[in-house]
């Protein structure tokens, strides 16, 4: 299993309740296809550097998970049938990249109890 990290971005007029329902799709969609997650981050909303769809803000999550290699195909089939998904990103995270990602968390969640 290889390891990824998905960065995808909800459109703004969505409601709380289902920005949680649309990102637990995926966790739960993740899960069933054996995969095991890292970290979850729900960044909130922010400015798009440039207008999606006349839009020019998103609601920003990161998704950091182990998985076989089609469940990124597969995730990502499902994140273009879906009309609250206005863009996504998946990158495949190497050695180096996962030392930086634990680094980052670990950044976080000192912050978070400050």
């Amino acid at each position: 299993m290889n390891h990824y990290e998905t960065v995808f971005i909800l459109n703004p007029v969505l409601s709380e309740s289902q920005i949680e329902e649309a990102v637990q799709k995926y966790v739960d969609f993740i899960k069933t296809q054996e995969g095991s997650f890292t970290s979850q981050e729900n960044w909130g909303l922010k400015r798009l550097a440039y207008p999606i769809e006349n839009k020019k803000s998103g609601f920003y999550h990161l998704f950091e998970y182990a998985a076989p290699n089609e469940v990124v195909s597969a995730l990502e089939v499902e994140f273009r049938r879906d009309e609250r998904v206005m863009r996504y990103l998946t990158v495949k995270l190497d050695k180096h990249s996962l030392a930086w990602a634990e680094k980052r968390r670990k950044k976080n969640k000192a912050k978070s109890k400050v």
